[in-house]
């Protein structure tokens, strides 16, 4: 049997590298898919990807800071599937600007996408997943600068964010553990996608990323994706509240 085999995820941010690296490999290995992304046409393109894999997916279009919006995707899901097992946030924002110009806007964007959706998708998940005794599991994605205050750039609205990730997820999974839910979260390193942007095109910023990780490198979707399916599984039964570093190293210097 498929380790996934009949079981349902959604996946915020799940038109992105990771999130649709996510959905391949939980699809392959049994998982029905809901993909929630505010890119319609990055989604529908991640849709056409995986049904042409054969893996049974559907999706929503929105922005998910928005509570109404995050409600009807959750209603489509249901209906689709009748339930919801697991959760991956993996949606997410990062300006690169400095806090002293950085405007009002911007940050809050930032909250919006890198906080507020992540608590928006998780409590609506998990109000189903109590109702239907479902014994949930929920991974967030979060990054190596939620555990460091340094980075190759003045970065403080992405930083503060991923901070709070690492702390929502301990509180997420203290109290929802009565519950049987599961909460942990990931924070990788610089990694292989469109995420990262001119980075890939800056010798000198790929070499300074070389310098700090030992390992050397970026980290690809596909491992992260690995991490992420190691704690939705049953092989990561009794881990919850934590941040696994997928990061070459790169905190342990």
């Amino acid at each position: 049997m498929l380790p996934f085999e009949g079981q349902v995820v959604v996946i915020t941010g799940g038109a992105g590298a990771i999130g649709l690296a996510t959905a391949h490999l939980l699809g392959e290995q049994g998982a029905r898919i809901a993909l929630w992304d505010a890119n319609a046409a990055a989604l529908e393109n991640a849709i056409a990807e995986l049904s042409g894999r054969g893996v049974q997916c559907t999706s929503h279009a929105g922005d998910l800071s928005d509570e109404s919006q995050v409600e009807t995707a959750l209603a489509a899901a249901l209906t689709a599937y009748g339930r919801v097992d697991m959760l991956v946030t993996s949606v997410g924002v990062s300006p690169r600007e400095d806090a002293i110009s950085q405007k009002l806007s911007t940050w809050q964007r930032s909250l919006d996408v890198n906080m507020t959706s992540i608590f928006l998708a998780s409590r609506a998940v998990v109000r189903e997943m109590i109702e239907r005794g479902i014994k949930g599991r929920i991974v967030h994605l979060g990054s190596i600068m939620g555990l460091s205050g340094g980075g190759l750039y003045p970065n403080l609205a992405y930083h503060a964010t991923k901070g709070a990730l690492v702390n929502m997820t301990r509180a997420m999974a203290c109290e929802w553990a009565d519950h049987g839910v599961r909460v942990n979260s990931v924070a990788p390193t610089w990694v292989d996608t469109p995420f990262i942007g001119a980075l890939k095109a800056d010798a000198e910023a790929m070499q300074r990323i070389s310098e700090v990780t030992p390992l050397g490198r970026l980290a690809t979707p596909d491992e992260v994706a690995h991490s992420i399916a190691f704690l939705l599984s049953s092989h990561s039964a009794m881990i919850t509240g934590h941040t696994l570093p997928v990061d070459g190293g790169f905190l342990a210097k």
